[in-house]
């Protein structure tokens, strides 16, 4: 690639660890940067590497996050666990299921994520966890650690936004709690969905090793921010992420 393609990419990876570390979706940068720059790489190959960049951001936000919020075990690691499987199930159908078949269903979804944000915003502005109840938990724990995993390995962009919307939607987190929470699962998606692809020898480690440590910085200049101007920072970032999903997916499904 030439320099100036090289400059790009770094940039679009910065940006998109920022995005990532404040709520998720810097897929929605990275991946269409890749798919321009490398036109001639293998799709898989370009999944692979963007899973290399993700994964090394992604878990520099969590660092970041966990040494300010406190994280509720119970439902993060049995989440995170089940995630590793469900991301790493995603990335091996990956070649064989049409994601042409499922950006449909996804945007319905994105669609109602917005309306719901929109139509509730006391939701996530801060914890309520009165309703919270252990069959709430394990319905959260196996929407996240299964669906949205299995997601993240099949296509990947907006995971983070899901899995913000599991936490606050299903178990009453505030909104900087569940982008916490979010960015660990969202290492063990990542790192699910990386395992398949490296062992199919799809991954630029040279290119996705740059794109991490770009993300790295985004993702501390997210993460950051995101615990400095609080939850309702985050909702306005959700909010934006979503319609852009929406965007993207809508221009994929109807004008590309």
């Amino acid at each position: 690639m030439e320099p100036e393609i090289w400059g790009l990419l770094m940039l679009v990876a910065a940006a998109a660890g920022w995005v990532d570390a404040v709520v998720g979706g810097g897929g929605l940068l990275l991946l269409p940067a890749l798919l321009v720059a490398v036109p001639s790489a293998p799709l898989a190959t370009l999944l692979g590497t963007n899973k290399l960049g993700a994964v090394v951001g992604t878990a520099s936000a969590a660092v970041a996050y966990a040494r300010r919020v406190e994280l509720d075990r119970g439902v993060v690691w049995p989440t995170a666990g089940l995630a590793l499987v469900g991301a790493g199930t995603g990335a091996a159908l990956a070649g064989a299921l049409t994601a042409d078949v499922l950006k449909p269903v996804i945007m319905v979804v994105l669609a109602g994520v917005a309306l719901v944000v929109h139509l509730r915003p006391g939701m996530g502005a801060v914890a309520d966890l009165r309703s919270r109840t252990r069959v709430r938990v394990v319905a959260a724990v196996l929407l996240a650690g299964a669906g949205v995993s299995f997601y993240d390995g099949l296509i990947g962009p907006g995971t983070g936004v899901f899995l913000v919307m599991a936490f606050t939607a299903v178990l009453g987190m505030d909104f900087v709690s569940a982008s916490a929470s979010a960015k660990v699962v969202n290492v063990c998606t990542n790192l699910g969905a990386l395992a398949v692809f490296a062992l199919g020898g799809h991954v630029d480690w040279l290119l996705g090793a740059v794109l991490a440590g770009c993300s790295v910085v985004g993702a501390q200049v997210g993460a950051r921010m995101a615990l400095a101007r609080g939850s309702g920072f985050v909702r306005v970032v959700l909010l934006v992420v979503v319609c852009a999903l929406l965007a993207r997916m809508g221009w994929d499904v109807f004008g590309g």
